[in-house]
């Protein structure tokens, strides 16, 4: 299992938010890209980075940074969501030398589209799936749907996602530790990787994920625990890389 660290962007900064609230955010830096050379620096093997502002406003308004990070860093593995609602920004976005796009809302809205976009850009599109309480929250979170995660998961799996990533909202950003129940029973409920996300705090939920007895959960996107210091990321990477091994 790796370790994601999370760049939120929001006007232009790098930003976390508390359980999607934009009101409630904290800005940890006015440059985005001094922050993914930190990471990296810790040995991050892959970035997950979110357009806030795009995921509001549906279309990407935060563009810009996301480029300059995959063109510092090439050989870097880049995963984006955040307003990605139709095919030409993601090809837009691929053609910068991100990997994968992350489809939210516009997936839970408008299913067949994911199968549509999983046709013309196979293995470079990932579902994202917030959820509380076991049903899927929509448009930044603002909205409960009244679809079941499993069923949405099991859904995407066949219409050719590489993988889902599972947030549990009510724990995002509250450093209250992770969700391992939720994320096992969904990972267990497809064959594609998920990547656990939210409420990630301490190298315990670190031990927690990788002991959860399912090899399909293959990273866990840490945010707010890693700028805030509660989880250092060499060394929660370094306990995920011996219990794979071990």
């Amino acid at each position: 299992m790796i370790l994601i660290p999370a760049i939120d962007l929001k006007d232009g900064k790098c930003v976390r938010l508390r359980q999607g609230v934009m009101q409630d955010d904290t800005i940890f830096s006015d440059n985005p890209l001094q922050v993914a050379q930190r990471w990296v620096d810790a040995g991050a093997r892959r970035l997950h980075m979110v357009d806030l502002n795009g995921a509001f406003a549906g279309r990407p308004i935060n563009a810009e940074p996301v480029r300059q990070i995959a063109d510092a860093f090439p050989d870097l593995p880049i995963q984006v969501g955040g307003g990605i609602r139709d095919a030409e920004t993601v090809e837009a976005y691929l053609d910068a030398g991100v990997q994968w796009c992350i489809l939210g809302t516009k997936a839970v809205r408008e299913p067949h589209f994911v199968s549509e976009i999983c046709l013309e850009f196979p293995g470079h599109i990932i579902v994202g799936l917030d959820s509380k309480d076991g049903k899927v929250a929509v448009e930044g979170w603002s909205k409960l749907s009244r679809h079941d995660v499993i069923d949405m998961a099991q859904h995407f799996e066949n219409d050719g996602v590489a993988a889902i990533v599972y947030t549990d909202i009510s724990r995002d950003g509250m450093l209250e530790g992770v969700n391992v129940e939720a994320t096992s029973e969904l990972a267990n409920a497809v064959r594609i990787p998920v990547i656990a996300s939210g409420g990630i705090t301490s190298i315990e939920d670190v031990r927690a994920l990788c002991q959860a007895g399912t090899e399909n959960i293959i990273g866990a996107i840490t945010g707010r625990a890693i700028y805030e210091g509660t989880l250092d990321l060499a060394e929660g990477q370094r306990l995920a890389d011996a219990l794979s091994q071990g």
